[in-house]
């Protein structure tokens, strides 16, 4: 063994922790492994790293806050996993322990909905403080899947008296008119992935009476010209396929004890050669007046399948490539 080499033990309280600690056949061990060159091995009721000084201190952090988490009773995920390695990588895994101690609300089946990452704890933050934010960032970084969680928690602590979800009807590749149906079956499509969140924070059978009653509404952004949205929780997704006219529009209705979340992705632009997206025009125009908070996503944040964070990734080296 080399000076610079350490041998660091983290002692368990019992076989169980260790189990967790390494995952289902070892697999979150095998994660961790791939992303070191030093060698973690249980003997009895202890976790072994030896290596480096440096690489040592930085798995013993991770370790340490993966346990906690255990005995927090938090049920790891490959994902989680994932993202500890990466805070570990800064010394800042420790922040993962702030970040899922606290519990936004819970699915109608009853499952806790938690903060995932850095951003998204930004992200809620500014949400709870400001009423006009911007998240921008790549798909599956739960932009609008926790701004409708806190549209339904405001619904139903009555901090709103109702919920608006709107998204400009922009075909990705395929054409509305060719859709069977009437205009709102033509619609739902676009609609969907808005219906979904609903659907796993209050239930298909809720989600359905409170659009009867009107406490939900989902429209097309074309249908929210003319009206002022007063004690309203509003969603605005997919703004990167708004023209900075609806996008002008659209932030111009904001009310009296309303908030306004606008969700997009500015590398997944949909509208026609020329036209020139919203959401990109009302960040240049909107950065400097303090009242309106700007989330910036990276592909760390992605909550989605561990795959999901490489093909962003993979994609967004190839356009820096080939500009």
């Amino acid at each position: 063994m080399t000076d610079r080499e350490h041998i660091v033990k983290i002692p368990l309280t019992n076989i169980a922790e260790g189990l967790s600690l390494f995952g289902p056949q070892d697999k979150f061990l095998s994660i961790v492994e791939k992303q070191t060159d030093a060698k973690i091995f249980s003997r009895e009721e202890e976790i072994v790293i030896q290596g480096q000084a440096r690489e040592t201190q930085r798995l013993q952090q991770l370790f340490e806050v993966l346990l906690e988490l255990v005995r927090n009773n938090y049920p790891l995920s490959e994902r989680d996993i994932h993202y500890a390695l990466e805070l570990s990588k800064q010394m800042m895994a420790d922040q993962l322990l702030d970040l899922f101690k606290g519990e936004i609300t819970h699915t109608y089946r009853g499952k806790p909905i938690r903060i995932k990452t850095i951003g998204q704890k930004q992200y809620v933050g500014k949400i709870r403080k400001q009423d006009i934010v911007f998240g921008i960032g790549p798909a599956g970084t739960g932009k609008t899947y926790l701004a409708v969680v806190l549209a339904v928690a405001a619904l139903k602590e009555g901090k709103v008296k109702r919920i608006i979800l709107t998204r400009p009807a922009v075909e990705a590749g395929e054409s509305l008119g060719f859709l069977p149906g009437d205009l709102q079956e033509k619609v739902d499509p676009y609609l969907r992935p808005l219906y979904d969140a609903l659907n796993d924070v209050l239930g298909a059978e809720q989600v359905a009476k409170s659009m009867e009653r009107g406490l939900i509404e989902i429209a097309p952004l074309a249908y929210m010209r003319g009206r002022t949205l007063d004690d309203s929780f509003i969603i605005l997704d997919e703004a990167q396929n708004t023209t900075p006219e609806q996008m002008k529009m659209f932030l111009t209705r904001l009310g009296f004890g309303s908030k306004m979340v606008i969700t997009g992705d500015i590398t997944q632009i949909d509208l026609p050669r020329g036209k020139r997206s919203g959401l990109v025009e009302a960040e240049r125009i909107l950065e400097n007046i303090d009242e309106i908070g700007f989330v910036y996503f990276s592909e760390q944040d992605v909550v989605r399948h561990s795959l999901v964070q490489k093909i962003i990734t993979a994609y967004n080296l190839d356009q820096e490539k080939h500009g």
